[in-house]
């Protein structure tokens, strides 16, 4: 059984004994000079938000998962497991919407992923989570993956809201070496501190294992009397997949290579959550400290990742893809050991993290997060009723999708989902959408899509319709039952498009090979340049101009509830 309060020592993964030793010892000297500190603690409580990266739905062992992690499953059997929490289907959709609390076709990421070579970031013009917080009397601290460009120094961490930060820039790379290569003759060193690569600091350390190490470091140099923002944005469990050997003895009995690793890197990363949150006890932040945790989309099934009994995987609008394990751990919570069930997403937390901050919100930021605090805390409705999880301009593969399948409402080429109460709508191609079970992942090899159960109904649809609450695992598609509902859905698509920015995904620059930056990623851009030209790329596109006459025409807005 595993209790946490009689836990004494902290063990990171794969260090050595002579390096963990002076690193513990640090520690414990940072300290005792903080007990030597006279200052009234603050009302502010620390804020602790862990964003973990493809970890899929089932890969937690309070979903049912042979995967063993102790360690979230006591941190969230007594706080509060968010059962009806969502996020974005890739990385960067949900870094910047945490970042911004607004959805994407309001800050033109609607399309993929920041890639490494594009001269692209989170726009400059979205104060950040950690600016707001900032301002608020925080000290803020990155440590782990970022994801959200870098083209320019206005892009860094350091530049958007943080006071420190240490970790990559890209969406993945070696787990040891913290090499990346987008393509061939395309590789560089991605290992950061502040805005300079971390040659000194880079002792060849299991990422998860460095990440803790670090997280802890900061928490043992800060006074915890005053408040705390610590986002710890693990580069596990995403591929590659990595680990070191010893978690690998806990599963011989996994058959399948890609899950055994998989299950391996999740164990590590349960350990490095133990010592993260003995840390927070040791020196004196726990009592009053709020802990997020959150998978930033949903699991890859090729990459070991399980979603079951969900459909589809990440970079889905399937269920499979966006609906994340996550939970809230905090003595502040009022109750406690309890299951929230309200609809949250991932733009929520902006709004409700700042207000619990003592922060203040700006009226003309236009946020479309919500604060969920007494939701979660209080087991109150959720003020949310609808999640737009996207609208992409520049995806439009659907071969059967029209504006007749849209009833004169909609292109149901472009690739869209909208969830408005217990109903979940999709168009264009939603991605992959299979259900994987289990025994997929118990043969020595990964089986073919043709082991999974599939649908017979899809070929040549570009709209579906689900009651979400009634079948969470997107069994039977209603659009033909019910196109009143689809028609109203539809305009409500129609709506939340007509406030959308341009889509910023420019081409390639090749002036970002790192062989040109002393063979690091890392800005390649002034900050004095100009800035794209967004008319003059072909790829930026708006999917408001995309309208029929007909279309033009309809002025009447979506009345109540979908």
């Amino acid at each position: 059984m595993f209790v946490l309060g009689v836990l004494t020592g902290f063990y990171l993964c794969s260090i050595a004994s002579s390096t963990y030793g002076t690193w513990a010892n640090n520690l414990y000297s940072n300290s005792l000079n903080h007990a030597n500190e006279v200052d009234k603690p603050s009302s502010q409580p620390h804020i602790i938000f862990i964003m973990v990266d493809d970890q899929g739905f089932r890969d937690v062992g309070y979903h049912g998962s042979e995967i063993k992690t102790p360690t979230l499953d006591w941190l969230a059997a007594t706080g509060v497991k968010l059962e009806n929490y969502y996020v974005q289907p890739l990385c960067s959709p949900s870094r910047s919407q945490f970042m911004t609390g607004r959805y994407q076709i309001h800050t033109g990421l609607q399309h993929s992923i920041i890639r490494p070579t594009q001269p692209n970031c989170l726009p400059l013009e979205n104060v950040t989570l950690p600016q707001k917080l900032k301002s608020a009397g925080y000290s803020t601290h990155m440590v782990g993956k970022w994801h959200l460009g870098f083209y320019k120094r206005g892009c860094m961490p350091t530049q958007r809201g943080f006071d420190t930060f240490f970790g990559s820039l890209l969406g993945s790379g070696d787990y040891y070496s913290h090499y990346k290569c987008d393509s061939p003759g395309m590789c560089g060193y991605d290992l950061h501190e502040g805005e300079e690569a971390a040659w000194e600091q880079d002792q060849g350390i299991y990422s998860t294992s460095m990440y803790t190490q670090k997280a802890l470091s900061v928490l043992a140099s800060h006074n915890p009397k005053r408040p705390i923002f610590l986002y710890l944005a693990f580069q596990a469990v995403h591929s590659p997949l990595q680990v070191p050997a010893r978690y690998l003895e806990r599963y011989k009995s996994i058959p399948n290579q890609q899950r055994r690793k998989y299950a391996a890197m999740v164990s590590c990363l349960d350990e490095a959550m133990r010592n993260l949150t003995l840390a927070l006890k040791r020196y004196g932040y726990y009592d009053n400290m709020v802990m997020v945790y959150s998978s930033d989309n949903g699991g890859q099934p090729l990459a070991g990742g399980s979603n079951w009994p969900l459909r589809g995987s990440k970079g889905t609008y399937w269920e499979g893809g966006i609906r994340a394990v996550g939970f809230v751990h905090s003595p502040l919570l009022t109750k406690r050991r309890t299951r929230c069930r309200a609809l949250i997403h991932i733009t929520d937390w902006y709004p409700t993290l700042v207000t619990l901050g003592e922060g203040t919100l700006d009226e003309n930021q236009s946020l479309d997060g919500y604060d969920v605090w007494e939701s979660i805390s209080e087991g109150r409705p959720s003020p949310r009723h609808d999640i737009l999880h996207n609208i992409d301009p520049i995806f439009t593969k659907a071969k059967n999708g029209s504006w007749k399948a849209g009833y004169g409402i909609w292109n149901t080429a472009v690739q869209a989902a909208l969830r408005v109460g217990d109903w979940k709508l999709l168009t264009g191609v939603p991605g992959y959408s299979d259900w994987v079970p289990p025994q997929t992942f118990s043969t020595l090899q990964l089986a073919n899509r043709w082991h999974n159960e599939r649908v017979r109904w899809d070929r040549g649809k570009s709209v579906w319709l689900f009651n979400i609450t009634a079948d969470p695992f997107e069994r039977v598609d209603l659009s033909r039952r019910y196109p009143h509902i689809v028609k109203r859905m539809l305009l409500r698509l129609l709506q939340y498009n007509k406030t959308a920015v341009p889509c910023r995904y420019p081409p390639k620059d090749y002036r970002s090979n790192p062989q040109y930056n002393g063979g690091v990623w890392g800005p390649w851009h002034s900050d004095d340049d100009k800035e794209e030209d967004e008319s003059d790329n072909s790829l930026f596109s708006h999917l408001g101009n995309m309208k029929s006459k007909k279309n033009m025409k309809q002025k009447g807005k979506l009345k109540g509830k979908a």
